[in-house]
């Protein structure tokens, strides 16, 4: 199924209507106003064949997984399976196994930095993250630091929220024992040159994980172009189910690591002296996972497939472009990160008025957005502000929203200001 985008709508056209049209929340009214949702970074609205995949998997092989030799647990564990290798293949990694099923990005990294710093952080080693790190990629390694006696240091980033790449290679020292950066920002939209990122830490024998929470939603990430040792997302954020995420590693990495948590299927034998663990994936995989997540995300891979990546990047290119623009004409507005290379969202400050009250007024328009510092306070204290205004876009947004958006952002500056 080809997606093509229509002149006069400026709407992807998928299965023959706008594209809208396949999720049913995108359908009501807020406050007597259609619903305008601009709120894609915290969580996409989720398409009508994700729904009625969940409704599928309740009504007809609701069962545990892997330990049942019945019909229903024999379903389910094939259709987990089969998820896992659709991850695989979505982000080419080299085997299933390489791939993790996780609660979503903030525990894929939370099993990194605890595994991590168990297996190869001590007294006077450092962690190196960028400045506009996401909390979840901030606190765990602190916490692993801390443990460890360890060191967390930071990649400088300039005004425009661009990484500053000769400090990076500067700070890449021999006590750097793992580099862990967003691939893309979730308050700025840079794309960081995560590729290069990689290749200079790897060449002095450092790993690498890659925060693609913002990114796979947005453009093709290969992980075998890129060379990562990790890479952690969320379902959620890409048309699926909450409560699901993927963590993937090397080969390699995921065999030296120490499991995560201990519990059921991580095992193959347990005796009161000791344990064996499982091969991989399931050496991560404790207890029972979230069975529906998992086997539903499969729905959101396969609209992001028919939609097709090239289509949705192209798309949302050009609503960033257009917003961008439209903003600049008003004089109050600044925009806060205007990286060369950006990708999702915009964040922005009005000159004499609070982001939460905006956001405020805007609701009361119809119009989602997010306002706060989210969940990164020191990209908000670089740029000595409370927070930002953000609107940031997915695959049923158009520029009608965006003209929409523009002028309800007007009348309520004229309300505030």
């Amino acid at each position: 199924m080809e997606a093509f985008t229509d002149q006069n709508e400026t709407s992807l056209i998928y299965k023959g209507e706008p594209i809208n049209k396949h999720f049913p929340a995108l359908q009501q009214s807020v406050y007597g106003k259609p619903l305008v949702y601009f709120d894609n970074a915290a969580t996409t609205q989720k398409p009508q064949a994700v729904i009625q995949a969940i409704t599928d998997y309740y009504s007809t092989i609701n069962s545990n997984i892997h330990r049942g030799v019945h019909f229903l647990s024999q379903k389910a564990t094939d259709a987990y399976e089969v998820t896992r290798n659709a991850v695989a293949e979505f982000i080419n990694a080299s085997h299933a196994y390489e791939v993790i099923f996780t609660k979503g990005t903030t525990d894929g990294i939370n099993l990194v930095a605890d595994a991590f710093g168990s297996y190869a952080l001590g007294p006077g080693d450092s962690v190196l993250i960028s400045a506009m790190e996401h909390h979840s990629n901030i606190v765990p390694w602190q916490i692993a630091c801390e443990k460890k006696g360890a060191s967390l240091k930071v990649i400088p980033m300039n005004e425009a929220g661009e990484l500053l790449m000769e400090e990076y290679e500067k700070l890449l020292d021999d006590k750097v024992k793992i580099v862990s950066l967003t691939y893309v920002s979730n308050s700025l939209g840079t794309i960081n040159p995560v590729k290069e990122v990689i290749r200079l830490a790897h060449e002095r024998g450092i790993p690498v994980l890659v925060d693609a929470a913002q990114a796979v939603q947005h453009t093709k990430v290969d992980v075998q172009d890129l060379d990562c040792d990790f890479l952690v997302f969320s379902g959620h954020k890409m048309y699926g189910p909450t409560g699901i995420g993927i963590l993937y590693g090397k080969e390699e990495w995921l065999n030296k690591l120490p499991p995560y948590q201990g519990g059921g299927d991580m095992i193959k034998t347990v005796t009161f002296e000791g344990t064996e663990y499982n091969d991989l994936p399931f050496k991560f995989e404790a207890g029972t996972p979230h069975i529906e997540g998992a086997i539903t995300l499969l729905s959101a891979l396969e609209f992001i497939k028919e939609v097709g990546l090239d289509n949705i990047e192209r798309h949302e290119s050009e609503l960033l472009r257009y917003a961008t623009e439209s903003l600049s004409e008003i004089p109050e507005v600044k925009i806060i990160g205007t990286a060369g290379q950006k990708a999702g969202a915009i964040s922005l400050v009005v000159d004499g008025a609070h982001p939460y009250d905006i956001g405020v007024l805007l609701d009361k328009m119809g119009i989602a957005v997010r306002t706060g510092h989210h969940c990164t306070q020191p990209v908000m204290d670089f740029y000595k502000i409370p927070g930002t205004l953000r609107l940031s876009f997915a695959v049923y947004n158009t520029k009608e929203e965006i003209d929409l958006f523009m002028s309800s952002l007007k009348r309520a500056i004229r309300i505030l200001i």
